[in-house]
């Protein structure tokens, strides 16, 4: 059966065997120049992640991502369902921003700031070495069944902490303190969204791993898209490089292994030390490839290696694909070019929609129904629709009225009524008028509404009523 099955020819992803298996990767830890800036940087963005919502500004969580009620507060600036055009603004300057970062620095975000690999590099893959020993003594460690128990349940632990940060990001930490400390018969459906994040962070650290940047991460495969030749990647140098060999024994006491002496060799000594320590699993000798996360760990690596065997490092550096053909650097380019013009464009069009924005946010709709009606005093009414939405963190009341028309009032006024902080309400409003005052059936008037302290907003509505010309009634 299995021969009637085309073969591939060699492995279609670093994570997957020739036959189509999962291939595991234990990748060995190189602890050169890059890593040990790349721990502290780590265990900082934890710390910052961790922290971010138990900090408050202006009396709100420093982010704060209210799905339910539809508010988004970043460092003290709350963005309301009515703030549609701000939150587009906020996510085309992410987007520009994350082209121009791409285009300059390569995949940097991915190495040294992405969860993913935060988290499995420098929390759970350390775990594993704790409980299981480092690669290269796990076959000894791996017999002990107590080990495997142990690191389960210490990641267990761990991603129960992290599925509570990350959902004190959406639900708060005040709501997230009584479902911890609550019964979950209290609050079942809390529960069951608390331990089905906590299961998913599990199986995303736990098993899924690297196949999240390599299958699931759209990031990579936009990479052809927002790199050129002039961006900053990890790159082997193939005219230093090869071909591959041996030229000189090694100090005593090093540990790489050299193959058979070839001719003419070049600095690569093919130990595949910069294979058994990618975490995705890649060999970078073969060029530039979607699974490179751009960790440095395959520098560090081939560095050390360097340094044994007496040879400038940087055979495997951060480098351009210009600069590695041609040995020189552009730096100014189209692309670098036009992306900070548009970022500033963007957040200019953001700061200027963000200081127009008053302290509520005022529509006045026709309600449904007929277009006018005519009371018993002879006067033609209009319902109107007005919504309001509290822009303040303290409550406020609201009320409507007539400016700038002689003879014309607003009958009822249902927004005399308390408007919470942050909310929206909506309320019924007749405007009448007298029958001579409409031209064609039509009177521009102006809807004022203000609040008590000191909120004012005119909104320009036209009125309808009979088609009677105002010179007839004269007459």
């Amino acid at each position: 059966m299995s021969d009637s099955l085309i073969q591939a020819p060699d492995r279609v992803l670093s994570t997957l065997n020739q036959d189509g298996s999962r291939r595991w990767l234990r990748p060995r830890p190189s602890r050169g120049t890059f890593w040990k800036w790349r721990r502290p940087v780590s265990y900082l963005l934890i710390v910052l992640f961790t922290a971010l919502p138990w900090i408050n500004i202006n009396g709100k969580p420093a982010v704060f991502l209210d799905i339910l009620h539809r508010e988004f507060t970043f460092f003290g600036l709350t963005l309301l369902p009515t703030d549609t055009l701000l939150l587009a603004f906020m996510l085309i300057g992410v987007f520009l921003t994350v082209f121009l970062v791409t285009a300059m620095f390569g995949r940097v975000w991915c190495g040294w700031m992405c969860p993913q690999t935060v988290y499995l590099e420098f929390v759970y893959r350390p775990l594993e070495r704790l409980f299981e020993g480092d690669p290269s003594r796990r076959k000894v460690l791996a017999h002990a069944g107590w080990r495997k128990v142990a690191r389960f349940a210490v990641y267990l632990a761990v991603s129960a902490f992290l599925a509570h940060t990350f959902l004190s990001y959406f639900v708060g930490v005040s709501n997230l303190r009584a479902w911890i400390f609550g019964s979950p018969f209290q609050h079942p459906v809390a529960f069951m969204v608390m331990a089905g994040t906590t299961l998913l962070m599990l199986f995303d650290f736990g098993y899924f791993r690297e196949q999240v940047c390599v299958v699931v991460c759209p990031y990579a495969r936009l990479q052809s898209a927002l790199l050129d030749r002039d961006s900053l990647i990890i790159s082997y140098d193939r005219k230093r490089g090869e071909p591959r060999g041996r030229r000189r024994a090694p100090r005593k006491g090093a540990d790489v292994a050299l193959p058979v002496l070839a001719e003419e060799p070049g600095d690569c000594v093919d130990c595949h030390k910069c294979v058994t320590t990618c975490p995705t699993g890649i060999d970078i000798r073969d060029g530039l490839q979607l699974e490179c996360i751009g960790c440095a760990q395959c520098i560090d690596a081939c560095n050390d290696v360097m340094g044994k065997i007496g040879r400038e490092p940087g055979l495997i550096r951060y480098t351009s694909q210009r600069a590695v053909e041609t040995g020189t650097t552009r730096l100014l380019r189209a692309r670098v070019l036009i992306y900070p013009v548009l970022l500033l464009l963007v957040f200019g069009a953001f700061g200027v929609a963000l200081v127009g924005k008053e302290a509520a946010d005022v529509q006045v709709l026709r309600a449904p129904g007929l277009p006018f009606n005519t009371m018993a005093s002879g006067e033609i009414s209009n319902q109107l629709r007005i919504r309001i939405t509290n822009r303040t963190d303290a409550d406020e009341v609201y009320s409507v009225s007539v400016v700038g028309a002689e003879r014309v009032h607003a009958v009822s006024d249902e927004l005399s009524k308390l408007v919470p902080a942050g909310e929206q309400r909506s309320a019924s409003v007749v405007v009448a008028a007298p029958a001579d005052v409409f031209v064609a059936g039509k009177l521009d008037v102006t809807i004022r509404v203000e609040g008590a302290a000191g909120f004012v907003h005119d909104t320009t509505y036209r009125l309808l009523g009979p088609a009677t010309r105002k010179e007839d009634s004269d007459g």
